[in-house]
């Protein structure tokens, strides 16, 4: 519940304190005394957009704080998500700067707007006449079937189930896409592939067919250089001829030189490394043989790569073959995509059957308070004058899932004797509306744990008995959740636990807004002027103080 509120600088009000109890509080005073002003301070409170233009005095900062109890709200999840810190005794305060930057603290730590919207969500309802809107709205209508129906374990187990649908079926969407797009080039990637594969390039190959291709060009220069070789290594008198000899001679005088055995070895060595050399020579010209054929031959394979890597703008061998992989897991895809897209259909068959069975518990929940919540709003809209008001729960099954299940629900009224009910937005005037609208949030605070709800003259429009049943239907819902509610109508007005005045008095330089909690004989006086007017009558103070029972 609100337990305190504080406004400097907003708007009208210089400087105000609010201490706020249980039960049933009323604001009251002149029109454009500054009520709805106090509304705007609690929204910011709530997360709602910060503007400079309410300074009131614009070198100064404006600063609105708000203490809750939410003790038994069990927010301590939420804050914790948040990294905020959780005090049962939850103070939270927003500031607007001169500059036009605002900031926003939970228990004095940084918090960010979004953050407080959360958080309002589960402290405050703010209804004001715009809210009446909320009858026309098919989603209005559902939500306040699910409150009284308690059905949000069974909600959040469908929407679970129903987003693991919507998440098959658009993979199936992107899948038969995907699919469509393939099919479309796959004859082309064909094509691709199968020109690269008839290639049977290699890694490697196009420095081997260059290596080639450049010693048969040159083959009779090679062979000219390798048959000098081996006529100088080989043959009498030649090179490997005269280290015999050399090696002959030192081995008769290794025995009186000391290296000598070194020597004769290390020839030695030479000889045998020259005749290997020798016969390698030998073999090599034997395979070197100019070949115009298959010159030609290496000339074609290599302009069929050249003109591979020129129409596939890669440089490389090894980034065609890796085309060439590409290409055929491309292609594999595309002759296993109706298999997976199969295998995904039965997934989300089998899903659809979960998302029915779960939407049918749903219903089934949903139309057990049909009857309740009738019977509850005909009755008090009975009793707040509308005696032949007939309230229906309109419930259709839809064919399609939606993110609520599969319940098309609408609320029908009708006011006049053998009217028929229809969409409350075309029949219903606007203190009917307020009266239904009052008779659903009655309804509501029976069924949810939303601490506190602010009526901002939802009475507008009825006066008399309706406004003194109205009255008691805040009365009784304040007996479950913490009830303010700004009125002009005495009858209403009586009906608090405690009183606000909200009032205007001039200042030397400025007209300002204040508010005061008044004592009893300070709500007579007020309950008679508003019953009337400014000239308060004997009648009216008496009038008064029957309606607050004194």
């Amino acid at each position: 519940m609100l337990k305190e509120l504080t406004i400097n600088n907003y708007a009208l009000i210089d400087q105000t304190d609010l201490d706020l109890a249980n039960g049933l509080t009323i604001i009251t005073g002149e029109t454009g005394a500054g009520k709805s002003i106090m509304l705007g301070a609690l929204n910011l409170i709530l997360g709602q957009r910060a503007d400079v233009q309410v300074l009131l005095d614009k070198e100064k900062k404006c600063v609105v704080e708000a203490t809750f109890d939410v003790s038994k709200l069990q927010l301590e999840p939420l804050f914790e998500a948040e990294g905020a810190d959780y005090d049962p005794i939850t103070i939270i305060r927003r500031e607007i700067l001169p500059n036009g930057k605002s900031r926003a603290f939970v228990n004095d730590s940084p918090a960010s707007v979004s953050f407080l919207k959360e958080i309002g969500q589960r402290l405050i309802d703010i209804h004001s006449q715009h809210q009446n809107l909320l009858l026309s709205s098919d989603t209005f209508h559902l939500k306040v079937i699910d409150a009284v129906a308690q059905t949000q374990e069974l909600l959040n187990s469908y929407t679970e189930s129903y987003n693991e649908y919507k998440q098959l079926v658009q993979r199936e969407k992107n899948m038969c896409a995907d699919n469509e797009n393939l099919k479309q080039e796959a004859d082309y990637m064909q094509f691709q592939y199968n020109e690269l594969a008839a290639a049977k390039l290699q890694s490697g190959e196009m420095q081997q067919l260059e290596a080639e291709h450049s010693t048969l060009v040159n083959a009779e220069e090679i062979k000219e250089a390798l048959s000098f070789a081996i006529e100088e290594l080989g043959g009498d008198e030649k090179i490997i001829s005269v280290l015999g000899n050399i090696s002959n001679k030192i081995c008769k005088i290794q025995n009186y030189l000391p290296t000598g055995t070194d020597a004769t070895n290390r020839i030695e060595t030479a000889k045998i490394d020259l005749a290997d050399l020798l016969k390698t020579l030998e073999q090599v010209t034997d395979r070197i043989e100019y070949n115009p054929a298959r010159i030609a031959e290496i000339d074609q394979r290599i302009d069929l790569i050249y003109n591979l890597l020129k129409k596939h703008r890669v440089a490389e061998i090894d980034q065609l073959i890796e085309i060439e992989n590409d290409l055929a897991e491309k292609l594999k895809a595309v002759s296993n995509f109706d298999i997976e897209i199969d295998e995904l259909r039965k997934k989300i068959e089998q899903q659809r059957l979960v998302l029915t069975q779960k939407a049918d518990a749903l219903t089934q929940k949903r139309k057990t308070v049909f009857d309740q919540i009738t019977q509850n709003i005909e009755s008090d809209l009975h009793d707040m004058g509308i005696h032949n008001a007939k309230f229906v729960v309109s419930h259709t099954i839809t064919t399609d899932f939606a993110p609520s299940g599969q319940d098309d629900i609408r609320f029908l009224f009708a006011a006049n004797k053998n009217g028929e009910p229809s969409d409350i937005a075309k029949v219903a005037s606007g203190g009917e509306m307020s009266r239904l609208m009052l008779s659903i949030k009655s309804l509501l605070s029976k069924s949810t744990a939303l601490p506190t709800i602010i009526f901002d003259e939802i009475d507008t429009g009825v006066s008399g008995e309706v406004a003194d049943k109205m009255g008691s239907i805040m009365t009784e819902m304040a007996q479950n959740m913490q009830v303010i509610a700004i009125t002009h109508l005495p009858q209403v007005a009586a009906k608090g636990n405690t009183h606000y005045k909200v009032f205007k008095h001039d200042l030397a330089d400025r007209t300002i807004s204040d508010i005061t909690l008044l004592n009893t004989n300070q709500r007579v006086e007020e309950i008679a002027k508003m019953l009337s007017g400014t000239h308060i009558t004997d009648a009216a103070l008496q009038n008064a103080k029957e309606l607050l029972g004194k």
